[in-house]
């Protein structure tokens, strides 16, 4: 008898998941790391590193440590997963076991460094599965059904798009365009019009409350705060939602564009099971304002949004730990072989 915990995580660019079996989704924090930069010395992690995060003296260096959806910083990674363990696990002699989620096309190095932060971190044995894959799981798809479904991940630092047959991912294609990219959008607009510079955490705020995919002429204006360009003194401005969406449309037009891409590849028969079974949009970033109406007319498939989105890929991540036990040991083997081998308990 195995008597390891097992522990999923969903270890994105924005923020991380975790996900214990019978207890569901036990934690949601940012993925920000503040340290000293004099000793490399952890402040803090998660909800009170993003606190600071532009607010901090010369020594302390508040920052995130994955980007675009893989590790920038191996050190900070190890000291996240480290810190997920310990409030989720507390402490134990005895090591878990970690099934962490990754783009679909992180290479082998980016995959093996996961992988090692998690160890060095304090897991037995680490496992991944592909975001695509776990969203589809998550959202309550049967991935063994032989007909294929689209699935649209927006997460923090990518975009993955997926059409899923089989237990497989047969289309897929990531790109690193999500919700970050819309923020420093939203910077670089506010920068560029206004002359106004203004942080990630502002960005984000303004994003989530006048952000839209539409341009809408409802009137509402929303106050932001930061520095000017020129004289470097406190100012201020109003934005409306229309502003925001010219803003957005760059990255907006590159998510729709490889939406199609993926579908322009899609044989014929898995083609009609998306038509029919229409596109399922899941992570934060989906819940753009509009996003889903968007893609809908733009490609000419209903999208629809998971019930609970954020979640929904470490939940899928979560549900995939029952079967962790039957992958191989080699945890640097291809994905596919591994995804063979969940497949065939799943049935």
């Amino acid at each position: 008898m195995n008597f390891r915990r097992k522990i999923a995580i969903d270890l994105g660019t924005a923020s991380v998941l975790v996900y214990l079996p019978n207890k569901g989704v036990v934690l949601n924090e940012p993925s920000v790391v503040a340290m000293n930069s004099f000793n490399s010395k952890i402040i803090s992690v998660g909800k009170d590193a993003k606190k600071i995060l532009g607010r901090t003296p010369g020594n302390i260096i508040a920052k995130k440590p994955l980007k675009d959806g893989v590790v920038a910083d191996f050190n900070s990674t190890e000291k996240i997963i480290s810190y997920l363990l310990r409030k989720t696990l507390g402490k134990s002699l005895i090591r878990p076991e970690v099934l962490i989620c990754v783009p679909s096309q992180i290479t082998q190095v980016q995959r093996r460094a996961v992988i090692q932060a998690s160890k060095y971190a304090g897991a037995y044995n680490t496992y991944l599965i592909e975001e695509p894959l776990a969203a589809a799981i998550g959202s309550g798809i049967d991935v063994t059904d032989a007909r294929g479904n689209i699935v649209v991940d927006i997460g923090g630092g990518t975009t993955d798009v997926a059409v899923i047959s089989m237990g497989g991912i047969v289309i897929n294609k990531s790109i690193p365009v999500a919700g970050d990219e819309f923020d420093r959008r939203i910077q670089d607009f506010v920068q560029t019009k206004y002359n106004m510079i203004i942080g990630e955490s502002t960005a984000e705020k303004v994003k989530i409350n006048v952000g839209s995919a539409y341009p809408r002429d409802d009137g509402e204006l929303y106050e932001i705060k930061g520095r000017n360009l020129v004289n470097g003194l406190p100012m201020h401005i109003y934005v409306s939602s229309k502003d925001i969406s010219v803003a957005l449309k760059k990255p907006i037009d590159k998510i729709v564009d490889t939406v199609q891409e993926v579908l322009e590849q899609t044989p014929a028969e898995l083609a009609a099971d998306v038509y029919e079974r229409g596109i399922i949009m899941s992570g934060g970033g989906c819940l753009l304002k509009g996003l889903d109406r968007l893609i809908s007319e733009r490609i000419g498939v209903n999208a629809r949004i998971v019930d609970g989105p954020i979640t929904a890929v470490v939940r899928g991540t979560g549900k995939s730990l029952m079967w962790m036990d039957k992958l191989k040991e080699d945890s640097d083997s291809h994905q596919d072989l591994r995804r063979k081998v969940i497949v065939s308990r799943m049935r």
